[in-house]
């Protein structure tokens, strides 16, 4: 049996994903967590051989739970699964140490066969993705830059990003001035907005 963990924070989604996988007769479910810190916990405590990780969930994002769930426990193979079949997520979930990438929208058969693929050590990219995504490029963007821009999303004051970052007023400006230029956008909601289209955030 290919035992799988899910992590997806829309309950109905989960439960969907869930009854899919368990009709199939080499598929268990032995566990299934709606946020990215409940992921190591549930993985140390039923030791799945697949992850099936939404990218966007509270705590922790689907990504950061897929570096900590490869270094825990290196034996779990991780498919990340997501409605936002961005460029950006695909590389960053790569760096991860995710073994698969498919969207939601995929057929059903898609996704299980990726399960199964992963499990057998292969790698599975959504084509379509993988395409767009040697197409469009990596993201320019530095780890930092990154950072600010994504605390400067919810339209903090740069004071407020400092405060929260523990960096310097002139350092976020200068980030923040860095990434609207690497961007092409006129100001800093614009960058954060092109940013996250990307995937880049």
């Amino acid at each position: 049996m290919i035992k799988v963990l899910l992590a997806d924070d829309q309950a109905l989604v989960r439960g969907a994903l869930a009854a899919m996988l368990s009709i199939e007769s080499d598929i268990e479910v032995v566990a299934e967590v709606g946020s990215g810190d409940e992921v190591v916990p549930a993985a140390q405590r039923t030791s799945p051989d697949v992850a099936l990780l939404d990218v966007q969930m509270p705590g922790k994002d689907g990504l950061t739970a897929a570096a900590e769930l490869r270094k825990a426990m290196p034996g779990c193979r991780v498919v990340v699964c997501t409605t936002f079949g961005r460029p950006g997520y695909l590389a960053r979930a790569m760096a991860a140490g995710a073994a698969g990438f498919v969207v939601k929208d995929a057929p059903p058969e898609q996704l299980v066969e990726a399960v199964r693929r992963v499990h057998a050590g292969l790698r599975v990219v959504d084509p379509a993705l993988a395409a767009e995504s040697l197409a469009s490029g990596a993201s320019p963007l530095t780890e930092r830059e990154r950072e600010v821009l994504l605390a400067a999303s919810d339209g903090g004051t740069v004071s407020d990003v400092a405060r929260t970052l523990h960096l310097s007023e002139g350092t976020v400006r200068n980030h923040l001035s860095s990434a609207i230029g690497k961007t092409g956008a006129r100001t800093r909601a614009e960058a954060a907005r092109l940013a996250e289209d990307r995937g880049w955030l």
